[in-house]
């Protein structure tokens, strides 16, 4: 058998990620491989960690790209955080506090579960009421946009209670860096994860994190060996770290940093709270059509995610079946629900690049179309 080149479908992508990646993160991506210990690279990395910086809006020195996913963005932290024996506060209302949950464990931390229905953000009341039990915690982890329900917490004031208890804090911010506003300095937010595959529209597989100073105090003075060692902090900033030396850690996936890097550019020149604004206004009108067609939010008002839209599949529709004629007739991409929402409700993405008021109108007439039939 001979097997030819692949050609993908040419989607628009509005589920819950990967999402939209522009032409010029494209044309980024293609540019001619060089070493990860080249010159000319390593100065780019510099100009990454200082856009990351502003993507983030922190001066935290330890802020780069860890070389895989989301979820190694959250391993990062958990593993150079956490030690066995500690105690974790973990909040969780949807998928993803769960797998906090799960790292914890793994590190052999003792996890402490704060939970709330799906749909609702973290109650700031049930935390504070689990540190007061809980005198001898050590961190408090929570998800700031929760994707698989839209939820988005109020985390400042989590950040806020974590630290009147001499605790720090670890932050999933996956979907909420670059689509909604998310300020780690002014906050002061510890630790921070998030994926270059949602608001920021460049390709799956790196995951942003941040360090402040207090949290890489803790990873400095360890009693035990990080559990992992491709992701141990220590020899990570050894590539990573300032200065044009650099200690061999691993090969850097050269022209994927290249593609975040031309996001990050495309940031920049939009302006941080002009990408806020724009995924915002972008919901509203996503918003006032679903309505207008009886589609109803999971998540109250207020307390919504702009760039992940969760709404109930109306009564006697067939889930699968309409993401199905959307995928194959329309070439538009948009999500199933997930653990205890699965088959209950779609998940509309609205994120980076996708987040325009032309699919915003695509959106609405093909699902009208769909629906009608």
């Amino acid at each position: 058998m001979t097997i030819s080149s692949f050609q993908p479908p040419k989607r628009t992508l509005m589920g819950p990620g990967p999402s939209d990646v522009s032409e010029r993160v494209l044309q980024a991506l293609a540019r001619p491989t060089i070493g990860h210990l080249d010159p000319a690279f390593i100065g780019m990395m510099d100009e990454m960690k200082s856009l990351l910086q502003y993507a983030f809006k922190t001066e935290n020195e330890l802020t780069f790209p860890v070389s895989a996913p989301g979820s190694a963005g959250m391993e990062t932290c958990f593993v150079n955080l956490v030690e066995p024996g500690d105690k974790v506060i973990v909040c969780q209302n949807g998928v993803f506090g769960g797998r906090m949950k799960e790292n914890v464990e793994r590190v052999g931390a003792t996890p402490v579960m704060v939970e709330d229905d799906w749909g609702n953000v973290v109650d700031p009341q049930k935390v504070e009421d689990a540190l007061k039990a809980n005198p001898d915690a050590k961190f408090v982890a929570f998800v700031h946009a929760e994707t698989s329900t839209g939820a988005m917490s109020d985390a400042e004031t989590l950040v806020k209670l974590a630290h009147e208890h001499d605790c720090l804090t670890i932050v999933d911010a996956v979907t909420s860096l670059a689509g909604s506003p998310l300020k780690v300095d002014e906050w002061g937010i510890d630790a921070i994860y998030s994926g270059t595959q949602k608001c920021l529209s460049a390709p799956p597989g790196l995951s942003p994190v941040s360090f402040s100073e207090r949290a890489s105090e803790v990873i400095k003075n360890r009693k035990t060996k990080v559990q992992s060692w491709f992701l141990d902090m220590s020899l990570v900033m050894g590539y990573w770290g300032g200065g044009a030396k650099r200690a061999y850690h691993h090969t850097a996936p050269v022209n994927n940093l290249y593609g975040l890097h031309e996001s990050l550019v495309i940031l920049q020149e939009e302006g941080l709270e002009n990408s806020w604004q724009r995924h915002m206004d972008n919901h509203l009108k996503l918003k006032a059509g679903l309505e207008d067609m009886g589609i109803g939010y999971v998540v109250k008002e207020g307390e919504r995610l702009p760039q992940l839209n969760s709404v109930y599949i109306p009564e006697g529709v067939d889930d699968a079946e309409v993401r199905g004629k959307l995928l194959n007739d329309f070439n538009l991409e948009i999500g199933a629900g997930l653990g205890a929402l699965a088959g209950k409700v779609w998940r509309i993405g609205l994120m980076g690049h996708a987040s325009s008021e032309d699919n915003v109108n695509f959106c609405l007439n093909s699902l009208k179309e769909v629906l009608g039939k």
